[in-house]
Protein backbone atom coordinates (compact mmCIF):
# COMPACT_ATOMS: atom_id res chain seq x y z
CA UNK A 1 0.00 0.00 0.00
CA UNK A 2 1.43 3.37 -0.95
CA UNK A 3 1.38 6.04 1.18
CA UNK A 4 -0.90 8.65 1.89
CA UNK A 5 -1.19 11.85 0.62
CA UNK A 6 -0.02 14.23 3.13
CA UNK A 7 -2.25 18.00 3.30
CA UNK A 8 -1.53 21.01 5.08
CA UNK A 9 -4.55 23.41 5.65
CA UNK A 10 -4.28 26.66 5.83
CA UNK A 11 -7.82 28.75 6.27
CA UNK A 12 -8.04 31.75 8.76
CA UNK A 13 -11.42 30.60 9.67
CA UNK A 14 -11.46 27.51 12.22
CA UNK A 15 -14.70 25.91 11.10
CA UNK A 16 -13.31 25.89 7.55
CA UNK A 17 -10.19 24.21 8.76
CA UNK A 18 -11.78 21.71 11.19
CA UNK A 19 -13.99 20.75 7.92
CA UNK A 20 -11.46 20.34 5.52
CA UNK A 21 -9.55 17.95 8.07
CA UNK A 22 -12.61 15.52 9.11
CA UNK A 23 -12.71 15.79 5.20
CA UNK A 24 -9.11 14.89 4.43
CA UNK A 25 -8.65 12.04 6.79
CA UNK A 26 -11.71 10.45 6.38
CA UNK A 27 -10.39 9.17 3.60
CA UNK A 28 -7.86 6.10 3.40
CA UNK A 29 -5.49 7.55 1.37
CA UNK A 30 -4.93 10.92 2.60
CA UNK A 31 -4.09 12.64 6.02
CA UNK A 32 -3.65 16.05 7.38
CA UNK A 33 -0.17 16.73 7.95
CA UNK A 34 -0.92 20.26 9.60
CA UNK A 35 -3.35 23.46 9.90
CA UNK A 36 -2.94 27.02 10.25
CA UNK A 37 -4.49 29.98 9.91
CA UNK A 38 -2.56 32.42 8.08
CA UNK A 39 0.06 32.23 5.28
CA UNK A 40 3.43 32.76 7.05
CA UNK A 41 2.60 29.61 9.07
CA UNK A 42 2.23 28.12 5.82
CA UNK A 43 5.41 28.59 5.03
CA UNK A 44 7.42 27.64 7.65
CA UNK A 45 5.16 24.57 8.39
CA UNK A 46 5.57 23.22 4.30
CA UNK A 47 9.33 23.58 5.21
CA UNK A 48 8.88 21.68 8.74
CA UNK A 49 6.42 18.90 7.37
CA UNK A 50 7.01 18.72 4.04
CA UNK A 51 3.32 18.15 2.69
CA UNK A 52 2.31 16.90 -0.81
CA UNK A 53 -0.20 19.76 -1.18
CA UNK A 54 -0.88 22.84 0.48
CA UNK A 55 -5.03 23.58 0.57
CA UNK A 56 -4.44 27.41 0.37
CA UNK A 57 -7.20 29.86 1.02
CA UNK A 58 -6.74 33.81 -0.30
CA UNK A 59 -7.08 36.10 2.23
CA UNK A 60 -5.49 35.64 5.62
CA UNK A 61 -3.49 37.71 7.99
CA UNK A 62 0.11 38.33 8.37
CA UNK A 63 0.68 36.92 4.79
CA UNK A 64 -2.09 36.68 2.35
CA UNK A 65 -2.42 33.06 0.31
CA UNK A 66 -0.95 35.09 -3.01
CA UNK A 67 2.75 35.87 -1.34
CA UNK A 68 2.64 32.56 0.51
CA UNK A 69 2.10 30.78 -2.83
CA UNK A 70 4.95 32.60 -4.03
CA UNK A 71 7.18 31.55 -1.66
CA UNK A 72 6.07 27.63 -1.88
CA UNK A 73 5.70 27.24 -5.44
CA UNK A 74 6.89 30.96 -7.06
CA UNK A 75 9.52 30.61 -9.81
CA UNK A 76 13.03 29.99 -8.75
CA UNK A 77 12.15 27.95 -5.16
CA UNK A 78 13.94 25.22 -5.10
CA UNK A 79 11.69 22.78 -3.60
CA UNK A 80 8.27 23.60 -4.80
CA UNK A 81 5.10 23.11 -2.95
CA UNK A 82 2.09 22.00 -4.70
CA UNK A 83 -0.59 24.57 -4.01
CA UNK A 84 -4.53 24.24 -4.30
CA UNK A 85 -6.22 27.71 -3.58
CA UNK A 86 -9.83 27.66 -2.76
CA UNK A 87 -11.66 30.82 -3.27
CA UNK A 88 -14.63 32.17 -3.91
CA UNK A 89 -16.21 34.00 -7.36
CA UNK A 90 -15.83 37.87 -5.82
CA UNK A 91 -12.07 36.51 -5.89
CA UNK A 92 -11.40 35.96 -9.13
CA UNK A 93 -8.42 38.45 -8.98
CA UNK A 94 -6.79 36.95 -6.52
CA UNK A 95 -6.96 33.43 -7.88
CA UNK A 96 -5.27 34.45 -11.28
CA UNK A 97 -2.36 36.04 -9.15
CA UNK A 98 -1.99 32.48 -6.88
CA UNK A 99 -1.61 31.00 -10.39
CA UNK A 100 0.32 33.08 -11.77
CA UNK A 101 2.75 32.97 -8.30
CA UNK A 102 2.84 28.55 -8.96
CA UNK A 103 -0.50 27.25 -8.03
CA UNK A 104 -1.33 24.24 -9.43
CA UNK A 105 -4.91 24.81 -9.31
CA UNK A 106 -7.50 25.90 -7.71
CA UNK A 107 -11.41 25.39 -6.29
CA UNK A 108 -14.18 27.01 -5.16
CA UNK A 109 -14.84 27.13 -1.34
CA UNK A 110 -18.84 25.95 -1.87
CA UNK A 111 -17.19 23.00 -4.50
CA UNK A 112 -18.90 19.54 -2.69
CA UNK A 113 -16.42 16.93 -0.84
CA UNK A 114 -15.52 14.64 -3.67
CA UNK A 115 -14.58 17.48 -5.77
CA UNK A 116 -11.69 18.91 -3.07
CA UNK A 117 -11.25 15.51 -2.67
CA UNK A 118 -10.43 15.11 -6.84
CA UNK A 119 -8.86 18.64 -6.80
CA UNK A 120 -6.17 17.37 -3.75
CA UNK A 121 -5.69 13.77 -5.07
CA UNK A 122 -5.65 15.64 -8.89
CA UNK A 123 -1.96 18.25 -7.71
CA UNK A 124 -0.63 15.50 -5.24
CA UNK A 125 -0.36 13.55 -8.54
CA UNK A 126 1.68 16.16 -10.46
CA UNK A 127 -1.27 17.51 -12.79
CA UNK A 128 -2.86 21.27 -12.62
CA UNK A 129 -6.79 21.44 -11.70
CA UNK A 130 -8.49 23.80 -13.63
CA UNK A 131 -12.17 24.04 -13.03
CA UNK A 132 -14.03 24.83 -16.83
CA UNK A 133 -16.23 26.90 -16.03
CA UNK A 134 -14.30 28.89 -13.25
CA UNK A 135 -11.18 29.29 -15.84
CA UNK A 136 -13.28 30.42 -18.98
CA UNK A 137 -14.49 32.98 -16.31
CA UNK A 138 -11.53 34.04 -14.59
CA UNK A 139 -8.56 34.38 -17.03
CA UNK A 140 -11.38 35.50 -19.78
CA UNK A 141 -11.97 38.66 -17.17
CA UNK A 142 -8.35 39.64 -17.33
CA UNK A 143 -7.38 38.31 -20.42
CA UNK A 144 -6.85 42.30 -21.82
CA UNK A 145 -4.32 42.77 -18.88
CA UNK A 146 -2.43 38.88 -19.37
CA UNK A 147 -2.25 39.90 -23.15
CA UNK A 148 0.76 42.21 -23.92
CA UNK A 149 0.32 45.13 -26.38
CA UNK A 150 1.53 43.30 -29.09
CA UNK A 151 1.72 39.46 -29.50
CA UNK A 152 3.29 37.19 -32.22
CA UNK A 153 1.73 34.20 -32.04
CA UNK A 154 2.82 33.14 -35.70
CA UNK A 155 6.61 32.73 -34.39
CA UNK A 156 5.58 30.10 -31.29
CA UNK A 157 7.76 26.71 -32.09
CA UNK A 158 3.94 24.83 -31.95
CA UNK A 159 2.01 22.87 -35.22
CA UNK A 160 -1.37 23.79 -36.24
CA UNK A 161 -2.51 21.13 -33.89
CA UNK A 162 -0.63 21.78 -30.97
CA UNK A 163 -2.28 25.22 -31.22
CA UNK A 164 -5.02 23.93 -31.52
CA UNK A 165 -4.90 22.04 -28.17
CA UNK A 166 -3.17 24.78 -26.46
CA UNK A 167 -6.34 27.13 -27.26
CA UNK A 168 -9.00 24.28 -25.72
CA UNK A 169 -6.57 24.27 -22.53
CA UNK A 170 -7.19 27.66 -22.45
CA UNK A 171 -10.77 27.20 -22.77
CA UNK A 172 -10.35 25.16 -19.56
CA UNK A 173 -11.43 21.65 -21.60
CA UNK A 174 -10.14 18.75 -19.67
CA UNK A 175 -8.24 15.62 -22.13
CA UNK A 176 -11.33 13.92 -22.64
CA UNK A 177 -13.50 16.98 -23.81
CA UNK A 178 -10.49 17.64 -25.94
CA UNK A 179 -10.01 14.54 -27.54
CA UNK A 180 -13.94 14.33 -28.02
CA UNK A 181 -13.92 18.00 -29.69
CA UNK A 182 -10.49 16.99 -32.07
CA UNK A 183 -11.69 13.61 -32.88
CA UNK A 184 -8.76 11.91 -31.63
CA UNK A 185 -7.74 9.40 -28.16
CA UNK A 186 -7.15 10.93 -24.72
CA UNK A 187 -3.30 9.18 -25.21
CA UNK A 188 -3.04 11.57 -28.30
CA UNK A 189 -3.99 14.68 -26.59
CA UNK A 190 -2.02 13.58 -23.49
CA UNK A 191 1.06 13.46 -25.83
CA UNK A 192 0.00 16.62 -27.61
CA UNK A 193 -0.19 18.83 -23.97
CA UNK A 194 3.21 17.13 -23.16
CA UNK A 195 4.64 18.54 -26.46
CA UNK A 196 3.11 21.81 -25.93
CA UNK A 197 4.42 22.06 -22.36
CA UNK A 198 7.89 20.88 -23.13
CA UNK A 199 8.46 23.33 -26.18
CA UNK A 200 7.25 26.23 -24.36
CA UNK A 201 9.05 25.63 -20.76
CA UNK A 202 6.09 25.67 -18.83
CA UNK A 203 5.26 23.96 -15.78
CA UNK A 204 1.65 22.41 -16.30
CA UNK A 205 -1.47 23.67 -17.74
CA UNK A 206 -2.05 26.77 -15.57
CA UNK A 207 1.17 28.44 -16.89
CA UNK A 208 -0.10 26.83 -20.12
CA UNK A 209 -3.72 29.10 -20.15
CA UNK A 210 -2.05 32.05 -18.90
CA UNK A 211 0.25 31.35 -21.95
CA UNK A 212 -2.04 31.29 -24.38
CA UNK A 213 -4.03 34.24 -23.13
CA UNK A 214 -0.58 36.73 -22.79
CA UNK A 215 0.24 35.55 -26.38
CA UNK A 216 -3.31 36.47 -28.28
CA UNK A 217 -4.18 32.61 -29.07
CA UNK A 218 -7.69 33.15 -27.11
CA UNK A 219 -10.10 35.20 -29.24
Amino acid sequence: MSAPIRVLICDDQAMIRAGLATIVDAQPDLEVAGQCGDGRSAVRLAAELRPDVVVMDVRMPVLDGIEATRLLAGTGVEHPVKVLVVTTFNLDEYVYEALRAGASGFLLKDAPPDRLLHGIRTVANGQALLDPEVTRRLVGRYAARIRPAAGAPQDLPLTPREREVLRLIADGLSNSEIAAALVISRETVKTFVSRILTKLGLRDRVQAVVFAYRHGLVP
